[in-house]
């Protein structure tokens, strides 16, 4: 599905340049000199960075280019392999190079531009992998306690390869941008209240706690099921079965015992993760058993 909902250049997409506190005196100054609403406003930004997510077709804020990104992200790779212990030979990091390839191979129609690296971090008692825009993927060696097979290993990269394609990255960056546009407003405008100062900042505390609980937190939590959904489909067709990730998530559930509330948390519950997958489960493995890789 193709969705096109970005707005041509014009001064929005200028103004969307200038810094979170500039850009809280434009709003203001538009709102009470025009009379127009917030929320209309908001429509107004957002359809100035809009594009849509492959394979599912939802549509994102983005406000960042993926060059930009992509240039930090390397920077900060190359930091981090300069600073880690890395795997450069082995049985897990073979595993990890076979199946990041044959990942990135049937993604990257969605993903053209990546430049993939996987690298394997020596870190036991670190049960993680993350991914970084523009391609780059760590695997620390604690993901194995859960991972034990290369199918599930391919669940791990299927989810993290998902969260560069669907540039999730730019897209939180997106949104921390633009809640940091409306409290700044937000700011201006209590600053113009009859409230005294101790009003004035718990009232910014209790915005700030409703952005994030309210806004960024949930969108996480999105952005987390959707790689799900695009990772699972991702190592299906890679020849990977997609019925080891009910079993892996179990024991990540276990493994992660203690965790915060759903809705305190970045990540899904267990259980909302391991429902969601055994929804998408028939249609992943109809596109296991086409999988020109078996």
């Amino acid at each position: 599905m193709k969705t096109l909902c970005c707005a041509p250049d014009n001064l929005i997409t200028r103004l969307l340049k200038w810094r979170a506190r500039e850009w809280s005196f434009v709003i203001l100054f538009i709102v009470k000199s025009h009379g127009l609403s917030i929320s209309i406003l908001a429509v107004l930004l957002l359809l100035t960075g809009c594009r849509s997510v492959p394979q599912t077709g939802r549509s994102q804020l983005s406000l960042v280019s993926d060059s930009q990104l992509a240039s930090l992200s390397a920077q900060q790779f190359g930091q981090l392999k300069r600073e880690s212990k890395l795997v450069t030979s082995g049985e897990q990091y073979e595993m990890v190079q076979r199946v990041g390839r044959r990942i990135a191979a049937v993604a990257g129609p969605d993903v053209p531009n990546a430049n993939w690296e996987f690298i394997l971090i020596d870190d036991n008692d670190m049960v993680n992998a993350f991914a970084m825009p523009g391609g780059k993927v760590a695997i620390y060696t604690g993901i194995f306690q859960a991972a034990q097979s290369e199918d599930d290993l391919a669940v791990v990269m299927g989810h993290e390869v998902a969260h560069v394609s669907a540039r999730h990255g730019a897209e939180r960056v997106s949104q921390q941008r633009l809640s940091q546009i409306g409290l700044s407003a937000a700011a201006i405008g209590v600053g113009f209240s009859d409230m005294d100062n101790t009003d004035r900042q718990l009232l910014m505390a209790g915005l700030g706690a409703g952005a994030a609980y309210g806004f960024i937190l949930p969108y996480s939590r999105l952005h987390e099921s959707e790689a799900d959904e695009i990772g699972l489909m991702y190592a299906a067709r890679a020849g990977y079965d997609p019925r080891a990730a009910i079993g892996f998530w179990q024991r990540m559930d276990q493994l992660s015992q203690g965790a915060p509330p759903e809705f305190l948390s970045t990540h899904p519950s267990g259980t909302t993760r391991i429902s969601d997958l055994q929804k998408l489960m028939p249609k992943a493995i109809q596109a296991y058993e086409q999988s020109p890789y078996r």
